[in-house]
């Protein structure tokens, strides 16, 4: 009996989206796209255009071209602005309203008459002891937990985040990761935006890159872990020679070509092997070391408009 794969619907999808004040492209013509019940890492520098995406995304900003469409429907369908929560910029406090004052007004704005609701959602982002306090005494970091718990409101499938860790303390952040990770869980979809890349390489499914309002690359956690693999990089005259002979006698690497002169083996522990090989088989060894990347070098490189692989650290021996 043949299966029929699953198909993962997209919750967000951009045609060209675009954006410009004053003639000049804050966004430029992203076609974004985030899968069900993923955790969506958009990542980009200050000035990038993450925030004017999101933005756009959740209704705060008209795009000047292209097309939004969320959960298959265009953006503005009343149906679908209910199953969105969100948490731009600021949270948008009445500052001298309790935690609990900000949720019940949220609640009511939203057609929500449950206070239980609110109280679960004040605990389950950490401020169910903060009181009568006024929300204009409350940290940075509080202001956010409590951001969140407001887009919470509803029960929304989807959430959209940015920064949503900015301004917490480590233990925080913490929080917030198993809550959002929890969430994910349950089958919510998440779009957060954080300069905090190693923060976001904890709980990200995918990732889309932003640099000068255009989006760069987008890919799965998978692509990515791969494309930050180790490797040991070796430059030969002969590639042709220098591939056989290292396919014949260590079956279990994997190698890929870089260029006309250089390889890639994944999977080699000690390099001096190889190259012991090559010479006395006549191959000439310009250069060769271990090649490691992070995450963060990569986003980094890829930010910055290169290739990631010009970026990373390289332990080199020459020959």
């Amino acid at each position: 009996m043949e299966h029929t794969p699953k198909t993962t619907s997209l919750v967000i999808e951009t045609r060209a989206l675009t954006k410009k004040y004053k003639q000049k492209a804050a966004v430029n013509h992203l076609d974004l796209k985030v899968q069900e019940s993923a955790i969506y890492g958009f990542i980009g520098r200050n000035g990038a255009g993450k925030s004017t995406t999101l933005k756009m995304l959740c209704g705060l900003a008209r795009p000047t071209e292209g097309e939004i469409s969320l959960f298959g429907k265009q953006v503005g369908d009343s149906m679908t602005a209910r199953r969105i929560g969100c948490l731009i910029e600021s949270a948008g406090l009445y500052p001298n309203m309790s935690a609990r004052q900000n949720m019940l007004m949220k609640a009511k704005c939203i057609g929500m008459t449950d206070e239980k609701k609110a109280d679960e959602l004040l605990s389950m982002t950490g401020l169910s002891d903060v009181g009568n306090r006024k929300t204009k005494n409350f940290s940075m970091g509080m202001k956010q937990r409590l951001g969140i718990a407001m887009a919470l409101l509803g029960n929304p499938d989807l959430l959209i985040l940015d920064e949503p860790i900015n301004g917490l303390d480590p233990e925080g952040v913490r929080e917030i990761r198993q809550l959002i990770l929890k969430l994910n869980e349950e089958g919510k979809t998440f779009l957060i935006s954080s300069h905090i890349l190693g923060e976001l390489s904890k709980i990200s499914t995918h990732y889309g890159i932003i640099q000068n309002g255009c989006l760069v690359e987008q890919l799965e956690r998978e692509e990515l872990e791969r494309r930050c693999e180790d490797y040991f990089r070796i430059r030969v005259d002969d590639i042709h020679r220098a591939l056989a002979l290292i396919q014949e006698s260590m079956t279990k690497i994997r190698v890929e070509a870089e260029d006309n002169r250089t390889l890639h083996l994944y999977g080699l522990q000690e390099g001096s092997a190889v190259n012991q090989l090559l010479i006395e088989n006549r191959v000439q060894v310009y250069e060769s070391g271990f090649h490691h990347m992070d995450l963060e070098e990569y986003f980094l490189a890829r930010m910055d408009g290169g290739q990631a692989t010009e970026k990373g650290k390289e332990s080199k021996s020459y020959v």
